[in-house]
């Protein structure tokens, strides 16, 4: 049976090689001790808690980091988070912080290539490291949540590993490669497009609101 480890269960304890994107990518750049970090910033134990979204970003600056660090550059503070906002913006200051990592002689191409979603890091805490937040059994919210997450994060594996596997024996042609299952809400009523993270976020479509306003009235 497996077990779910709680809050004080975390170590810097390695944890056993997974295949997965965000596994491979804590090897490639030697980032020791990052999947007892990911699991404390996500229950919240000793810091303070992240969202799933918050620990993309922290994961994501640490690549950067390291690949700055590889190339000999000693970021300011701060510094690193600044460009991993401008890589990951959609105007020219994008543009313009790769050019500045070219001229440290820094892959950029690389080094975006190997940033993580948010999904991939959801996966990787439950699957490979045995992680999982204490929910509150009787939210019916959360726990609608947690099924769909939980559906979407299996396939998220099943795709990426029957890609790797057909990749593997020449039946398909592809390089490194990321999966991102969505799933998206379109309200029949009003036509209102959401992520099921937004729609369960704001406890339904606006449009009922607007009923409900009427109805008060």
């Amino acid at each position: 049976m497996s077990h779910h480890r709680g809050n004080d269960d975390f170590s810097d304890e390695p944890v056993p090689r997974c295949s997965c994107k965000v596994g491979r990518t804590i090897e490639s750049y030697d980032l020791s001790g990052m999947n007892a970090d990911l699991a404390a910033r996500w229950t919240g134990r000793g810091s303070e808690k992240y969202s799933l979204r918050d620990l993309e970003r922290y994961f994501n600056e640490r690549v950067l980091q390291a690949a700055l660090e590889a190339a000999g550059v000693d970021p300011l503070d701060g510094e690193v988070e600044n460009l991993y906002a401008l890589l990951t913006s959609d105007d020219s200051s994008e543009i313009e912080a790769r050019r500045r990592l070219e001229r440290e002689g820094i892959d950029v191409e690389r080094v975006t290539s190997d940033f993580v979603s948010h999904q991939a890091i959801h996966s990787h805490l439950r699957d490979c490291c045995d992680v999982e937040l204490e929910k509150d059994a009787g939210d019916p919210l959360e726990k609608g949540r947690d099924t769909i997450a939980s559906l979407q994060n299996r396939l998220t594996a099943v795709t990426e590993n029957t890609l790797q596997r057909l990749a593997r024996t020449g039946v398909l042609s592809l390089g490194d490669f990321s999966v991102f299952v969505s799933v998206q809400i379109t309200c029949e009523e009003c036509g209102q497009y959401y992520s099921i993270t937004e729609l369960l976020d704001r406890g339904g479509c606006n449009c009922q609101e607007d009923v409900g306003d009427e109805v008060d009235e």
